[in-house]
Parts: structure tokens; C-alpha cells; sequence
């Protein structure tokens, strides 16, 4: 069921889609009106989500430290690893963001014959979750070009470079299909290891079919059902400028259903797990500098009225009671 159920869903906002393309008015709801909603929600949601983990006090330090700490002068730091300075978390963040290094230096655990504890690397997981956060990153780049006009030369370098294997007519982009293979791997993932299988949820599978649908529904609309480009950029460029309009009966089904499951995409996006793109940033385990051997950190929730308690102190407070209790005491 944790499988079926989203699946079931993404099936039923496809099926959603397909209907409401066909009825009067639908078009104009699915292309128009639940574009500017999701946005809308999509920017409020996110930013209502940044500033609640801005407002959450961290009173400690708390960075994940993988390395040697700054300690005594003979001793060599890890300055990426245990930073002590903000040009070192810096150079961690900008190496945890673009290449994802937590994953990179990611190891698992097997038990083998004797028992035995083996430790062992995962590269796959961090070579396949590079690959498709970096191909829909540019795959979301180079839709730009049906919503900005003129076309900014990146993007027409991204297209270039993205299809220079070209294969038929229309080109074929690299992309889409690393994409996929690379959905499919974090699937079959879940799926296919035991442990990883035990503990994911619902909310684990449910964005990995609905990006799954997004592609495909893309890829089929690319080289199946082709739509006409010319009335899709009319009116996606018109969203942007706030002027949208339909050219009846020339966009086809298939691309109110694509936009449908990327609204929906940005609805849930907020308010999922897929946060971790703005959480990464304000994570105090990645962006915190470790000086705790260099500077005192105090408590501000301290209450300076109450003094330091003492366990010897405390006996004396509650001894006849830990005696009651058979709780034994230094002292009779």
C-alpha cells in the first residue's frame, strides 16, 4: 500500500487532467488560473517554510564533524570537514550544494559470516542523485525559452550541448533520458533493498512517480503527440507577461495534463520533503562554525536566577526520599 497509493494518485491527477482538458472552460482553468495558483502557493509556501527554520533559536553548536577539529599547532585540521572559519563553511556549503559531498563520502554497512560488519562504499546513490537533480535543473532551464523572448543565449547553449548527439528529427535531448534512468534507479531503490524499503512512506514515493509522470508526459508530447509549439509558447509567454490566452482547439490534451501534474508538483512541493533544496542552507549542522574550543557558547534560555545544582547538593535535598526510594547515597 505504501507503493499503490501514490501511484494510485499520480493516476488520478492524470486522470484529472485529461477530463478537464476536454470540458468547456477547462482548458482556461488548467492553463491559466491553476498555473498563477501554483505559483503563488509554491512562493508562499516556500518562504513561510524558510522563515519558521529562521525563527528556530539554536542555542548551541551544532556542525556534523567528520574530521580533525582546530585543536593544538602541530596537529593538522580538516578545515572543509570541522571548519572553524566562515571561508571553511563556505567552501563546505558550496561543495555540499553543487556536488553533494555528505553523499559522496557515504558509506553502508553489511553483516557477513562470522558475524561480520562490513563497511563499504555507495557511490551509485550519490552518481545517480547527482545526475537528476543536475538533468532537471537543466531541463527546467531550457524551458525557459517557451516563456522568455528573446531567448537568452545560455539556454540556447544548454539545447546545443544538451542535443548535440542528435538522433532524428526533433532532437533528441540527453537529458530526457538520463533522467529517467536515473528516476528509475532511485525507485528501484527503495524498492528492491530491504532496508531502505522498511522505512519509506508514502511521501517517498508519491514525488518520485509524480516527477516520473512529468517526464514521461513531456517526452511523449516531444516525440509522440506532437503539440503545436507555436500556440504553447503564446501561451506560456503570455502567462509571464500577464496576458495569457488559448488558442482553441490547437494545444493538445496531453500538455494541460503535463502542466497539471507540474502544478500540482509546486503545490506539494512546500510542504514535502522536497524542501531539503532551501533546508540544505539552513541546516546548523552544515552551517555552523565548530570554534566551540575557541569560544564560549552560553545557553540564552539560562535563567541566571537559578544557581548551578550540585549532585552533592542535590542528595542533601532529596536524601530521605532517595533512601525512601531505594536509591542509594554517598552519604547515610
Amino acid at each position: 500500500m505504501r507503493i499503490l497509493n501514490p501511484f494510485i494518485a499520480v493516476l488520478a491527477l492524470i486522470a484529472v487532467g485529461l477530463v478537464a482538458a476536454q470540458v468547456p472552460g477547462g482548458q482556461a482553468l488548467m492553463g491559466i488560473v491553476l498555473p498563477y495558483l501554483a505559483f503563488a502557493l509554491f512562493l508562499g509556501g516556500f518562504a513561510y517554510r524558510v522563515m519558521q527554520w529562521a525563527k528556530s533559536p539554536v542555542p548551541f553548536r551544532i556542525p556534523t564533524t567528520c574530521g580533525q577539529a582546530n585543536s593544538l599547532p602541530w596537529i593538522k585540521q580538516n578545515k572543509i570537514d570541522c571548519p572553524s572559519t566562515k571561508l571553511g563553511v563556505i567552501a563546505r556549503m558550496i561543495l555540499e550544494v553543487f556536488l553533494f559531498r555528505s553523499l559522496f563520502r557515504n558509506t553502508k554497512a553489511e553483516m557477513h559470516e562470522g558475524p561480520k560488519l562490513v563497511y563499504g562504499s555507495s557511490k551509485f546513490l550519490w552518481l545517480f542523485a547527482l545526475l537528476f537533480h543536475y538533468c532537471f535543473l537543466v531541463i527546467v532551464l531550457r524551458h525557459m525559452r517557451l516563456f522568455i523572448d528573446p531567448v537568452p543565449g545560455f539556454v540556447a547553449a544548454l539545447e546545443f550541448g544538451d542535443g548535440f548527439l542528435q538522433i532524428g528529427a526533433p532532437v533528441f535531448y540527453q537529458t530526457d533520458a538520463i533522467f529517467l534512468g536515473a528516476i528509475a534507479f532511485l525507485f528501484l531503490r527503495r524498492v528492491m533493498l530491504s532496508n531502505i524499503r522498511y522505512i519509506s512512506l508514502p511521501a517517498d514515493y508519491f514525488p518520485l512517480f509524480l516527477i516520473f509522470g512529468i517526464a514521461v508526459t513531456g517526452i511523449l508530447m516531444r516525440y509522440v503527440f506532437r503539440a503545436d509549439v507555436v500556440a504553447i509558447k503564446q501561451l506560456t509567454h503570455g502567462l509571464t507577461t500577464f496576458a495569457p490566452a488559448i488558442a482553441a482547439g490547437q494545444i493538445s490534451p496531453i500538455f494541460f495534463i503535463h502542466v497539471f501534474l507540474v502544478c500540482a508538483l509546486l503545490i506539494y512541493f512546500p510542504f514535502s520533503k522536497l524542501m531539503h533544496m532551501a533546508g540544505v542552507f539552513m541546516s546548523p549542522t552544515r552551517n555552523m562554525i565548530n570554534n566551540s574550543r575557541m569560544v564560549r557558547h552560553i545557553n540564552p534560555w539560562n535563567d541566571p536566577n537559578i544557581k548551578p545544582h550540585s549532585y552533592a547538593g542535590y542528595e542533601d535535598e532529596f536524601r530521605e526520599f532517595m533512601k525512601e526510594g531505594g536509591i542509594p547515597v554517598e552519604k547515610e
